[in-house]
């Protein structure tokens, strides 16, 4: 799990797919400038209306994580999906975006065995002291609870 915005802090717009089709302009907003170079992807994207955008096809190997480790493996990018949140850490998540969510879990948990029983982590979790998304602005209880429902 991800948080993204761009610029920080502004939502909607063109700038998250730009960057994850590698076509975001550094001269377009002044923010952009520390972007320049980055080769980044996602597998998905979930905007604060609960859209979702596919990036990276779910069998590919997305570039979200960067230096990793999680559960003793290292370059959590080789076995894991990457799934960014518009969002930033000191927001709340929109509660489509916790519906959307919670729904793309249980179909990627049904759809592929090896996630079957995967946790659900933050980039906190996979990069401590580099990463600080989804921030404290994500509630991990309330994604819980929609997790442990029936349907």
């Amino acid at each position: 799990m991800h948080g993204i915005s761009l610029p920080p802090g502004e939502f909607g717009g063109p700038w998250i797919d730009h960057l994850f089709c590698n076509t975001l302009d550094p001269a377009a907003h002044p923010a952009f400038s520390e972007l320049e170079g980055l080769r980044v992807s996602s597998h998905l994207l979930i905007r604060r209306d609960g859209e979702v955008i596919q990036y990276v096809p779910l069998d590919c190997r997305a570039w979200h994580a960067g230096r990793s480790r999680f559960a003793g493996r290292d370059n959590c990018n080789d076995f894991s999906v990457g799934i960014e949140l518009e969002g930033t850490d000191e927001l709340p998540y929109a509660t489509a975006q916790y519906q959307r969510l919670c729904a793309t879990i249980k179909a990627l948990r049904r759809g592929i065995p090896s996630l079957a029983r995967a946790p659900v982590v933050g980039h906190c979790d996979i990069a401590p002291g580099r990463k600080t998304d989804p921030g404290p602005a994500f509630d991990w209880p309330r994604l819980e609870r929609l997790l442990a429902r029936r349907r």
